[in-house]
Formats: C-alpha cells, structure tokens, sequence
C-alpha cells in the first residue's frame, strides 16, 4: 500500500529569506527598513559626539575651522593665486570647492571597507538587510558632507562671492557622486571581507587618486598630454564642475556627464549583484 500523497495546499508559505534579498529587491528591502535605517543613522551621529562637552556643535566647529584655514593660509600667508582669475579669494575657493566633495567620496570609500567588520555583532544577532549598512554609511557621511558644504557657502555669501541659483546644478552632481561611492564602496566592502589585502591595497590607491585630481592644482598649468591622461579619472569632471560652479559661476556641461551617470548606475548594478551572491557567505567570514 502506498502512502497517499502529501499535499501543500495548506501549508504555510515560506518566510521571506530578508537576509538575502535578490539584487532588484535590495532597494525595496532597505525602504521597508527605513526606520531601522534612520535610526541607525541618528545613533551614529549621536555617538560621535556623546561624551563631548559641547556635543553637536563639533560638527559646525570642525569644518568652520577647516574652511577658515585654508581660506587664511592660500589667501594671505601663500597668496596663492589661481590662473586667469583675478581674485584674491579665488584660490581658496577654488580648493575648498574640490576638497570637499573629495574628502566626501574617500570617507565614503575608506568606511566602507570596514562597515561589516564593524557591524559584526549586529549581523550575527539581527535580522535586517545587510544591504542596510553601506547605506546608513552613506546617508551618515552626506550629513557631514551638508553639514560642511552649508558652512562654505556661508562664506561665499559673507565674502560676496556666492554663485547663485547655478549653485543647484550641484545636486545632480552629488547623486552621480553618491551612486558611485556607494556602488564602488559595496564592491570593496564585500571584497575586503574575504581578500584583507584589499583595504590595505585601496588606502595606497586612494593617495595617488587624490593627486591624479585637480584639486589643490587647476588643469589649466597641466600639458596638454597630461590632460588627455587625466579625463580618464571619473572624478575629474566631477570635481572640476564643484570648482567651475563655485569659483566662476558657470553652469555645468551636462553632455560630458552623460558617461559618467550610467557608469555610476553601472557599477551599482554590479554591485548589487555581487552582494547579493556573496552576503550568504558574508557572515561566516567575518
């Protein structure tokens, strides 16, 4: 006699496996915990500066005194001068306005290497998309990121040298940033969970990347083969446009961005995907 066949007619559907969402639903996963996503990121501000005596207000008087510094050091002791511009500010302008969304992308790329090193308790006590830390990573660091850049343009005003309405032309320039930081810092996030050597590799790399941007240079002394070598720095661009809207208020050329956009989309993707096939394995490394 044979056993009558088992029916799952009724049986219970299967929990939802949140700890290893397919790549085109890590997006969704994250909204659906964005309060644990927000909250995280409050914590993690809040922590910074806990045991401080003047709390929060550090994150008005670090990068005030940043901006203070070089704009006295290049401005009045080096009278550093920008070529073709004829403004005594216009140096410091002009390097404010490339280093701080360099130190932006590198805070980004650096942190994430070690965000799931520095989250392993919580991934292996919580269920929650691990998709969720890189995020809260970069949320966090755009705070610091805004928090700095308002003090800027505070000058720019208070000194007469605010752009104007071109100055929103930043924002699309800052998405294309963020979806690059955030695509390649997954990748080397990921990697750096099971090759070590790659955080190690990336702050080598990170060094010469700094130099191969014109930030502390303009482009304008560089020959002109130079040039054509840096084009190939996806950041060039980026940082120049910061600098071109900042310093001569000039709206950016929108067509050379197009290259940029879908390989930051790009690098996203792959990024996603190659999350999603290696975070199963992810906490077993750690």
């Amino acid at each position: 006699m044979t056993a009558p066949p088992v029916t799952t007619q009724n049986a219970p559907p299967p929990r939802p496996r949140l700890l290893s969402v397919p790549g085109a639903m890590l997006v969704r996963a994250v909204w659906q915990y964005r309060g644990f996503v927000l909250g995280m990121v409050s914590r993690e501000f809040q922590a910074r500066y806990r045991y401080s005596l003047l709390g929060s207000t550090w994150a008005v008087l670090n990068p005030a005194a940043m901006i203070a510094i070089y704009t006295v050091i290049f401005s009045q002791v080096m009278r550093a001068r920008l070529p073709g511009v004829d403004d005594t500010f216009a140096y410091s302008i002009y390097i404010c306005a490339g280093l701080l969304p360099w130190t932006y992308f590198s805070e980004v790329i650096s942190r994430s290497l070690t965000v799931f090193f520095d989250n392993a308790a919580l991934l292996k006590k919580i269920s929650f998309p691990r998709i969720s830390l890189p995020v809260v990573l970069l949320l966090s660091s755009t705070i610091n990121f805004a928090i700095i850049f308002g003090l800027f343009l505070i000058v720019l005003v208070a000194t007469g040298r605010f752009p104007g309405w071109v100055v929103l032309s930043l924002v699309p320039l800052l998405a294309i940033q963020q979806a690059f930081a955030l695509g390649l810092g997954i990748l080397l996030g990921v990697l750096n969970v099971f090759f070590r050597d790659v955080g190690q590799l990336v702050g080598v790399l990170m060094q010469f990347w700094f130099w191969l941007t014109p930030i502390v240079y303009s482009v304008a002394i560089l020959p002109d083969r130079m040039r054509a070598a840096l084009s190939w720095n996806p950041l060039t661009q980026l940082v120049g446009a910061y600098q071109q809207v900042l310093v001569s208020g000039v709206w950016p050329q929108w067509m050379q961005f197009r290259v940029h956009a879908v390989a930051a989309i790009i690098v996203l993707v792959l990024a996603f995907v190659a999350f999603d096939r290696l975070s199963g394995e992810l906490v077993d490394e750690l």
